[in-house]
């Protein structure tokens, strides 16, 4: 017969104290740190422990007794169920501060280098609708809260479209309203929503591998132009009508709407880059400008998901690489060569390498597109293509770009940096924890001179972070 777990102990009028790492904030009862979500510095609150470690436990806020001054009114009805904009209750710039303070840390604690002073955060012009893409799931199981449960709300369908609960994969957050994209991607997805519902369309059930709407993907440009993936899963008779009937009534309600695609997805997950895309109508890009250049993104391209922000992210990256015009520069993990083209017409020439070979294609028509002719763009696995042999074909760089993605660089790439010996390297990240162990491991050769944060996701903890490192000797 198993024991009767203890049950958790509620903390009577706890202060919080300091914001924390993922979005959360941290408190003291003792010599425990308990850490809490949605709650802000300043906050007095009886806290309900949900698990506990050693030295350490997690809580959430059952009752507020005292509100932080600092705390600010969040603007999102979602807010303290959708996992997404955790910060909207903190004031901007003590957002700003946090991340400062986080690359910081990290870079001290995970690092262990030497230091530069690390500059202030550069805020985002906009705090609210400046995503240009967001990703829907659609489930048969929509997600149900405390408040929800409590009251005995019942619906006359448990589908939804919206976002994923953190610890239940299979449920979807039923979403009205975000606010962090151009509301008309709310029409679009309601309007889905809502054809659904009257159309007799299934919701995909992640668990049973059934049904029919399975996960919608929108993206805008600053040029003004608006891209649609819808995702289906065929699986009955007559499904595939009704996903053309249901692409025809968005064509004709969002003439916004210039590049309109669909996928018949039947694998366990929803990611696209291996999936065949039928274009339904339009163009099969949109077009993102930047400082007069122009970027073709396709629906399997990466692009930075807040575009003027991206551009005063690229610009503190060529600020720090220094370019006089006579520079050989590898931009790696490239995309689809916005770094390489943006620093393009500073640098004698520019080598851009990149895993998915669909953004290797788009890197060369955006050179093509701004009548750039000193770039070289190669497809592969980097830590395969990027070798000594690489180099010595290529040439040895004077200066290495680097904007991997967030697990950071394979420790052979590191390696082939080293003995490629550039004199600077310029490595941009979207996470500095993993940014910090890569230059720990660059620091016997390289000297860290510049860090840089820069916020692309406001209102989350996430950061970019550019750091700058020079050739020692």
């Amino acid at each position: 017969m198993s024991r009767k777990k203890k049950p958790l102990p509620l903390l009577e009028a706890v202060r919080i104290e300091e914001v924390a790492a993922e979005g959360k904030s941290l408190a003291r009862v003792n010599d425990l740190v308990v850490f809490v979500p949605f709650a802000v510095p300043g906050d007095v609150a009886d806290l309900q422990v949900t698990k506990k470690k050693h030295n350490y436990c997690e809580a959430e806020v059952v009752r507020f007794i005292e509100y932080s001054p600092k705390r600010v009114a969040p603007v999102c009805s979602h807010f303290g169920v959708c996992g997404g904009c955790k910060w909207q209750n903190l004031p901007y710039e003590e957002q700003l501060a946090f991340k400062q303070k986080q690359v910081r840390d990290q870079l001290v604690r995970i690092g262990k280098v030497e230091l530069p002073e690390v500059l202030p955060t550069i805020g985002s012009g906009n705090i609210f609708e400046y995503r240009n893409k967001l990703e829907f799931g659609c489930s048969n199981k929509r997600w149900l809260t405390r408040e929800q449960i409590a009251a005995g709300v019942k619906f006359d369908n448990m589908n939804g479209i919206g976002f994923h609960i953190t610890g239940a994969f299979d449920k979807i957050l039923p979403i009205e309203k975000c606010w962090l994209m151009d509301d008309l991607h709310n029409c679009i997805r309601n309007e889905i929503r809502d054809y659904a519902f009257g159309h007799d369309i299934t919701f995909f059930d992640l668990r049973a591998q059934h049904g029919l709407l399975r996960d919608v993907i929108i993206r805008n440009s600053n040029t003004g132009q608006w891209m649609v993936i819808v995702q289906f899963h065929f699986d009955e008779p007559g499904d595939k009508d009704k996903a053309i009937a249901l692409m025809e009534h968005l064509a004709d309600k969002f003439p916004q709407i210039t590049s309109l695609f669909y996928v018949d997805n039947q694998k366990c997950n929803d990611t696209i880059g291996d999936q065949e895309l039928v274009l339904y109508k339009g163009d099969d890009h949109i077009i993102e400008e930047m400082e007069g250049l122009k970027f073709k993104v396709g629906p399997k391209s990466f692009y930075q998901t807040n575009t003027e922000q991206a551009h005063r992210l690229y610009c503190v990256a060529r600020e720090m690489a220094a370019l006089t015009g006579c520079e050989l520069v590898y931009d790696l993990y490239t995309g689809t060569g916005t770094i390489a083209n943006f620093v393009a017409r500073q640098a004698r020439k520019v080598v851009g390498i990149e895993y998915v070979p669909e953004a290797i294609e788009d890197a060369k028509v955006n050179s093509k597109l701004n009548g750039i002719d000193n770039t070289l763009f190669f497809a592969g696995d980097m830590k395969d293509l990027l070798t000594e042999n690489f180099i010595a074909t290529h040439g040895a760089p004077d200066v290495i770009i680097t904007d991997p993605p967030r697990a950071g660089m394979h420790p052979d790439v590191v390696e082939t940096i080293l003995k490629a010996s550039p004199r600077r390297i310029v490595y941009v990240s979207c996470n500095p924890a993993t940014q910090a162990r890569d230059i720990s491991l660059l620091d016997a050769n390289y000297k860290v001179t510049a860090v840089q944060p820069v916020d692309m996701f406001p209102h989350t903890p996430h950061v970019e972070n550019v750091v700058a490192l020079e050739r020692r000797n």
